[in-house]
């Protein structure tokens, strides 16, 4: 595997994975204070993991009637939520004059998501928050930031906040 060396002057493609946190935030706002020169022109990649709307056939385990009124319902909000968190996101880069922002929502499996997206897009970094989950919680939702720093195929910047 080459090795990824970051040089001033050099245009770099970076990968924001954002969600509903404030941890996530955080994360973009460092990288574009810490990570991205401000003489550099640089892309910014924001990425939002839709969950996938579930699909239930008509009536459901618990015996409950699902009209096509309540999924589509339910995909609207999906998709207004993912609007509203690239949205917050592109004012946060609006600040910097030397990046260029391309939003980009996604369904499936947030894990999955992340590592094809920076895969396809040629991703020079990938940015992300950590929620700071202890080691129990982990253990049954798992983590997305350590899959996507064992398995992403570009360096992976993990941004803790600090307490």
């Amino acid at each position: 595997m080459a090795e990824t060396t970051i040089v001033e002057g050099e245009r770099r493609m970076v990968v924001a994975a954002i969600d509903e946190s404030e941890e996530s935030i955080y994360a973009l706002k460092w990288c574009l204070d810490n990570l991205i020169p401000a003489r550099d022109a640089n892309t910014v990649v924001l990425l939002y993991a839709r969950p996938v709307t579930p699909t239930y056939s008509m009536l459901n385990g618990a015996g409950y009637l699902f009209s096509e009124e309540v999924l589509a319902s339910m995909d609207r909000y999906s998709r207004d939520l993912a609007n509203s968190v690239l949205e917050r996101a592109e004012n946060i880069c609006r600040n910097y004059d030397n990046i260029k922002v391309e939003k980009k929502a996604r369904s499936g499996d947030a894990r999955d998501v992340i590592c094809d997206t920076v895969d396809k897009v040629g991703a020079d970094v990938l940015v992300m928050g950590s929620h700071g989950y202890g080691f129990i919680k982990r253990a049954f939702i798992g983590s997305v930031s350590d899959y996507c720093a064992r398995n992403a195929k570009c360096p992976v910047l993990i941004v803790k906040r600090r307490a």
